[in-house]
């Protein structure tokens, strides 16, 4: 044989022959143990880094004792599943933090601000040869990794991917540890943000000649996307072997969601040295038409309304073994933003009835399941929700998958301003990651930047963030959000404007008639879900401002103000309240005990305030007649009320107490008020269209508890240790009405194979314990707060049928039963 063949065929047949499977993608949640450390005295923090050669001295030094080595004793550590947000069991304290929500952790609690994470799992020998990496989607804050010992690297920010390749560091045929450490001592951001490994942690197992992670990126520049697509792909491929690759080649199928071929093409890419990468561009057309003018069925596009989703199958072969396959979800569709027209989809103007939303629930915190992320757009979708802003930070990558399914368009936000590497690694690893969602339609590079919106210097960075968001993505435009400042909006392909009442939108119409603009963050103007008089401060709670004037310029009816002005100028792509669901934290205007901003148009648990029907009338095309306050005033007998109905019909009749106080036409984009004197009794209200009755509604003075209502939002969950029930619990009088100004201790009880991860009630001042102490416990207690509670339930891993209870000392037992698959 010729030498140099020889030579050739032993280089590069442990690439072309190997027999593993193609890519394995593991998900690493369960079975870990975590401790709280210590942020100021290491010897109280495990003895972290306090050996003579410790783990920045020495790779994996047969010395270290601490938790990243093999003879740590770790047996008393408590186990946990990810995700995972240990703030939520943390007490509360006046002094502690007011952005986060009161809750001791930080500077002031070092021995409540770093948490320890281990995990041991196992590498078959056959992995031998394989190239295998680590994969964080989100650990906050400060994270340090280990893997047996050898420190792989640190991240600061809670809200970056990390990927470490470990495939030098494995003891294969046997077990292997990972651990973690986060330190929680300095936010990030001023808002509830927990702390731990709160997102997914992955294994992938890949051949040495692979797809890199987050490798693909796939997309359309059709301006004509009705009748046809020119679909690119562009694929970076990485040898991270020993050896050098012969030429490998590519082959890019276009799948339907049923995973029918539509269309192939291959690209052929160079040898690659070791720990070399190469990248490649494709194309395929896919039309519209099949044969002639007969539609092709197969041809969808992505929007709202009918979320379609294509997957682009990408395979690798080096010579004719297939020896990596990667798969990229992305959907068909056209985006754009006209300075005229606002925001155009797929050749159409679409309004952007959006929300702002920060990442924690009660019960969970940040650590959110990835079947709660989906109930909380689907509950924010009810009310005509077609728009979120991340606000203000990039997203957990399954929330993204939710909205692609879902059809919620996205602004996608960096969370720091800046052009020095430590910004633009983050704006890189988030776009990147994220930009073959069809749901992203905007990357935003800052969030009210005080310092720097009045200055050159904001006009500067934000032209040089610009710039490097067209070089990763040259498809989407990006965007920043101005409190008021022109400067840093000037250079903005969309400019952000937070709030009207800070940005003279219509002299920047006059001074920018070529700006293309939104509404970043306008004021929702909610308060305390059932709350209609004043309370004391000590309470924690608080009345809408939609219902009374505040300040001088008078904030009344500030949710209607907002949507009237954004969907009066076609100009203007939009708005974005402040914000969809509360959250824990900037509790503003308040103080503790308030715990929680109550700007959300729904509660923390996502039950609808008022103002969520005020959107869903002028939203939707759903009749909507809704009347507030409810009708149990106690103590407010003989006083004068002022009641509201927010609906969309042509007209709306109301009856209190069977005195009709008249009829009146509903204003566009508005709502209707009639004063009444309040006694126990009842409001009805009779909406009309075309001179026709469409809508009763009914409100009457419930009695006291007596039922209690569960509800859940399936009664079919996977058995996988990990999806999970959200119920409702609401009660109820004698005559199965709602009873809105309830506040019962209830105890909860479950049976079969479920756990209870979580509950609350809405209330922006609950500080009882959010979840059992213990992950096994079959029971809890949770207080309603004005009629309603909340409780999530997840699977352990075990088909069958599963019970919830829960009573009172006034409410009977109640049941729901759940059932669970495999």
């Amino acid at each position: 044989m010729n030498r140099n063949i020889f030579i050739f065929l032993l280089v590069f047949l442990p690439c072309c022959l190997s027999a593993q499977p193609v890519r394995e993608r593991i998900l690493l949640d369960e079975g870990w143990q975590f401790a709280l450390g210590n942020a100021s005295d290491p010897a109280k923090d495990f003895g972290c880094g306090t050996e003579y050669f410790n783990y920045l001295t020495k790779a994996a030094s047969i010395h270290n004792a601490g938790p990243y080595s093999m003879k740590f004793d770790a047996s008393g550590w408590k186990k946990v599943n990810l995700p995972h947000d240990w703030v939520v069991d943390l007490p509360f304290d006046a002094s502690a933090s007011h952005s986060h929500g009161y809750k001791k952790v930080g500077y002031q609690y070092p021995e409540t601000s770093v948490g320890w994470y281990r995990k041991l799992f196992s590498v078959p020998q056959s992995d031998r040869g394989r190239h295998l990496y680590l994969q964080f989607d989100g650990i906050f804050r400060d994270a340090r990794i280990w893997v047996n010992g050898f420190y792989l690297g640190h991240e600061p920010s809670g809200y970056a991917t990390q990927t470490y390749d470990i495939t030098e560091y494995l003891n294969y045929g046997g077990d292997n540890l990972i651990t973690v450490r986060a330190d929680a001592t300095l936010e990030e951001g001023w808002f509830y943000e927990g702390a731990g490994i709160y997102r997914h942690v992955w294994l992938h197992k890949t051949a040495p000649l692979h797809v890199a992670p987050f490798g693909t990126f796939v997309y359309t520049t059709s301006a004509d996307i009705c009748e046809e697509a020119l679909v690119h792909v562009e694929t970076t491929v990485a040898n991270s072997g020993l050896l050098p690759t012969a030429d490998y080649r590519l082959r890019h199928t276009l799948l339907t969601t049923a995973g029918k071929p539509l269309a192939q093409t291959e690209v052929r890419g160079k040898g690659l040295l070791a720990k070399e990468e190469h990248s490649t561009e494709a194309s395929l057309h896919i039309s519209a038409a099949a044969r002639g003018r007969e539609k092709n069925e197969d041809y969808h596009l992505w929007s709202p309304d009918a979320p379609y989703l294509y997957t682009m199958q990408t395979e690798v072969y080096c010579g004719d073994s297939l020896v990596d396959r990667y798969s990229t979800p992305f959907g068909l569709r056209h985006v754009r933003f006209d300075a005229d027209r606002g925001f155009i989809l797929n050749g159409r103007a679409l309004k952007l009835k959006g929300v702002n939303m920060h990442q924690d629930h009660p019960g969970v915190g940040v650590g959110i399941p990835d079947a709660l992320q989906a109930y909380r757009l689907r509950q924010l979708k009810a009310f005509g929700c077609n728009a979120y802003r991340s606000s203000h930070n990039p997203m957990t990558p399954e929330m993204l998958d939710a909205c692609d399914s879902l059809g919620i368009l996205v602004i996608e936000e960096n969370r720091l301003t800046g052009v020095n590497r430590e910004h633009i690694r983050l704006l890189d690893r988030m776009i990147k990651r994220d930009r073959n969602h069809p749901s992203v339609i905007l990357w935003s590079v800052g969030n009210e930047e005080w310092g720097i919106e009045w200055k050159e210097s904001g006009t500067r960075i934000a032209a040089s963030m610009r710039e490097y968001c067209h070089r990763l993505d040259p498809t989407r435009p990006m965007t920043v959000a101005s409190s008021g400042g022109p400067a840093i909006l000037l250079p903005a392909d969309v400019a952000g404007y937070n709030y009207i009442l800070q940005n003279p939108v219509e002299q920047h119409r006059k001074d920018y008639p070529a700006r293309c603009a939104l509404g970043s963050e306008e004021t929702s103007g909610c308060g305390t879900r059932g709350v209609y008089f004043d309370l004391p401060a000590f309470s924690g709670r608080m009345v809408a401002h939609n219902r009374k004037p505040n300040g001088p310029d008078s904030l009344l009816n500030c949710i209607e103000r907002g949507w009237k002005f954004y969907d009066g100028r076609p100009y203007l792509a939009g708005l974005f309240y402040w914000t969809g669901f509360d959250y824990r934290g900037e509790p503003n205007p308040m103080k503790f005990p308030a715990t929680g901003s109550q700007f959300g148009i729904l509660d923390y648990c996502g039950f609808p305030k008022d103002e969520a029907f005020y959107l869903k009338a002028w939203w939707t095309d759903e009749p909507v007649l809704h009347l507030l306050p409810h009708w149990n005033l106690r103590g407010h007998e003989g006083d004068s009320i002022d009641i509201w109905a927010y609906s969309n019909c042509d007209e709306v009749e109301l009856a209190v107490n069977g005195r009709n106080l008249g009829r009146k036409p509903m204003p566009e984009n508005g709502h209707l008020s009639w004063k009444a004197v309040y006694h126990p009794g009842a409001l009805k209200a009779t909406g009309y269209r075309s001179g026709k009755r469409v809508l009763v509604r009914k409100v009457e003075t419930a009695g006291e508890p007596a039922r209690i209502l569960l509800e859940a939002d399936r009664t079919v969950i996977k058995a996988d240790n990990r999806d999970v029930a959200v119920v409702r619990i609401e009660l109820r009088d004698k005559k199965k009405h709602f009873v809105p100004d309830a506040c019962d201790e209830l105890t909860l009880t479950v049976s079969g194979p479920v756990r209870i991860i979580g509950v609350g009630n809405g209330d922006p001042a609950y500080r009882d314990t959010e979840r059992p102490a213990d992950a096994d416990a079959r029971t809890c207690r949770v207080k309603t707060f004005n009629g309603l509670a909340q409780v999530l339930l997840q699977s352990t891993g075990k088909a069958g049928e599963a019970t919830l209870t829960a009573g009172s000392e006034a409410c009977p037992e109640s049941f729901l039963v759940l059932k669970l698959q495999e």
